[in-house]
């Protein structure tokens, strides 16, 4: 296996929408990119928030490896800002690449600004507290994924594919082939062919008014 740079290469060329149709598991549609043109490729770091309180966020940017993306389950009460600026900074100071979350961020043009990748399940201003439990690190279920520390996350304008660590060969292969496979397809589109030929489609299913 290549390594980890080579792999994250490979992974944000392909893009969700191919590795979610080559065996990665799709995110919900709710998560979605907090800015416009952010991308991610890198091993997770799960993190649960407990309700309405982002102290284990605080726990987990300092103890995400760097290089790594956290990925936050904190849709039990989502509609917070459990992710701002200040965090971004802390982040980045300590290499982290990313942040996947079920709930909610804010001070979405500043992490432009900064440029690091956030999606999330939408913007939302009111703060979180940062009294209560959480944990970190082993799994979380986020946008209706299981993530296992050091699986996969790919994010782009498509949406968010979590690629399993053990499978992560067998999808690139599959998206690889999957790749050649649309491009021969756009090809044949150019020259005048059909998808309802090259996907052997039936239209006389569809009735016509």
């Amino acid at each position: 296996m290549a390594d980890d740079a080579s792999v994250a290469a490979e992974l944000l060329e392909l893009g969700s929408a191919t590795l979610g149709e080559s065996g990665g598991r799709p995110m919900a549609a709710r998560i979605k990119p907090a800015w416009p043109g952010a991308r991610v490729a890198a091993r997770a770091f799960p993190a649960r928030c407990a309700p309405g309180d982002n102290l284990a966020i605080h726990v987990a940017v300092t103890e995400t490896p760097a290089g790594s993306a956290l990925v936050v389950d904190a849709s039990a009460v989502p509609e917070l800002g459990y992710w701002g600026e200040v965090l971004t900074t802390g982040a980045e100071a300590r290499g982290l690449t990313g942040l996947v979350i079920d709930g909610g961020v804010r001070d979405v043009a500043a992490l432009e600004l900064h440029g690091f990748p956030v999606f999330s399940a939408l913007i939302a201003l009111p703060g979180a507290t940062k009294v209560a439990g959480g944990s970190v690190g082993g799994t979380a279920t986020v946008g209706g994924v299981v993530v296992h520390d050091g699986d996969w996350v790919v994010g782009d304008v498509d949406g968010v594919v979590v690629v399993p660590r053990d499978s992560v060969g067998d999808v690139l292969s599959a998206g690889r082939a999957r790749a050649e496979k649309e491009q021969a397809m756009f090809t044949k589109l150019r020259a005048g062919e059909t998808t309802i030929t090259l996907l052997d489609l039936d239209p006389s299913k569809v009735e016509r008014g």
